[in-house]
């Protein structure tokens, strides 16, 4: 057996789509992931900058001698996550309005 009998085997080729239909599943899957993404990105982007800001607050309070640094970081954390979620929410309106970009 040589080299190209195992290139030209049909072994490889069996998670290839045999069909349009196939294809067209595998498009609508993947953007259907895509679309998720979205939203997964949402549910991690507003606690991370809640822990950020709130971070950020803890070291201006250790240089600053103060108190309220942790308060006024969380809520800056809390407005950027908020903020974040509004693009995407805007974003999404345009995107439904306009049809996916193809």
């Amino acid at each position: 057996m040589n080299w190209w009998s195992n290139i030209s085997s049909p072994q490889w080729q069996d998670d290839m789509p045999e069909n349009d239909k196939q294809r067209s599943d595998l498009k609508s899957e993947k953007k259907s992931w895509v679309e998720a993404e979205k939203y997964i990105q949402l549910g991690v982007t507003l606690p991370a900058a809640t822990v950020i800001g709130w971070f950020l607050g803890s070291l201006l309070d250790k240089w600053l001698g103060t108190h309220w640094g942790k308060i006024a970081g969380l809520f800056v954390g809390i407005a950027a996550g908020f903020v974040q979620l509004v693009r995407v929410a805007i974003a999404s309106s345009k995107e439904q309005e306009q049809g996916p970009p193809q």
